[in-house]
């Protein structure tokens, strides 16, 4: 018989049976391990990277103790301790993100502003007259006879926080304001601040009544804050708007002085 066709039928291969083989483990140590190392990278390449490795490093890359983790070592913290925010990871990036969104919030010039209203002697920049709570704040905004008013029109999704993102999480939106009047001459103060939708339409509206100062009055700096919660789907842009002027009319800049406004996308809690 040919010695090509000699072998016992029991020792052919049987090709309809698939070779098994234990799965593939990415990373076979302790899960704490890999943690540890996920934290010593750059947060972006965990998100873009590591979880797309496998479902083991999905489950460590999207775990609350990872991103807590993470929080409490670079300094992110709920003012309340008690409370939990609805996602570590969320809250991480809100806080790494959060900046002011406003340009040239004090005055180191007046680019960046839209005028709206320019009376009397028109706004200027002068520097501080008495000293503001922020001492790296050396310049201000002036108003003078006749009402002043600029405003900034700021579009999220080029800031970074795309529609998605707005509507699903509706993050906190803090906005403030400091003003000062001047000592010797009554003036007035005014703030209106709309988050508007696609079209730019009012959702909702901070508008409180205008300030006013009497004469001789205590020459310091307030400030005006106020905290968007809750204001639905569709929110896209945000109109901040404020100004004033001086009441007794006096040549020059008498008027009420505006600094160190503040737009920012905060983490839930943290307000």
């Amino acid at each position: 018989m040919d010695e090509t066709h000699s072998f016992d039928s029991a020792q052919r291969p049987d090709r309809r049976q698939k070779p098994t083989s234990a799965p593939v483990k990415f990373f076979p140590g302790p899960l704490e391990i890999l943690e540890e190392i996920f934290l010593n990278l750059p947060p972006d390449q965990v998100v873009r990277v590591c979880r797309s490795v496998c479902r083991q490093w999905k489950e460590v890359a999207d775990s609350e103790s990872l991103w807590r983790e993470r929080c409490r070592r670079d300094g992110y913290r709920l003012r309340d301790a008690s409370k939990t925010p609805r996602g570590w990871r969320l809250f991480y990036f809100l806080c790494k993100k959060r900046r002011n969104l406003l340009k040239n919030p004090r005055a180191e010039h007046l680019n960046g502003w839209q005028i709206l209203r320019n009376g009397g002697d028109r706004w200027a920049v002068h520097g501080v007259r008495v000293p503001h709570p922020d001492e790296t704040v050396q310049k201000n905004f002036v108003t003078s006879y006749q009402m002043c008013r600029k405003s900034q029109l700021i579009d999220f999704k080029k800031e970074g926080y795309n529609s998605s993102f707005m509507d699903h999480f509706q993050p906190d939106i803090r906005i403030s304001d400091w003003y000062s009047p001047r000592t010797d001459c009554g003036s007035m103060y005014e703030i209106h601040v709309e988050l508007l939708n696609q079209r730019q339409e009012p959702v909702q509206t901070f508008a409180p009544a205008p300030v006013c100062f009497k004469q001789w009055n205590e020459e310091r700096w307030n400030q005006m804050t106020r905290v968007f919660q809750s204001y639905g789907p569709g929110v896209r842009y945000i109109r901040f708007t404020h100004g004033g002027k001086d009441t007794q009319f006096w040549k020059g800049w008498y008027g009420i002085r505006v600094t160190d406004s503040c737009v920012e996308i905060c983490p839930a809690m943290e307000t």
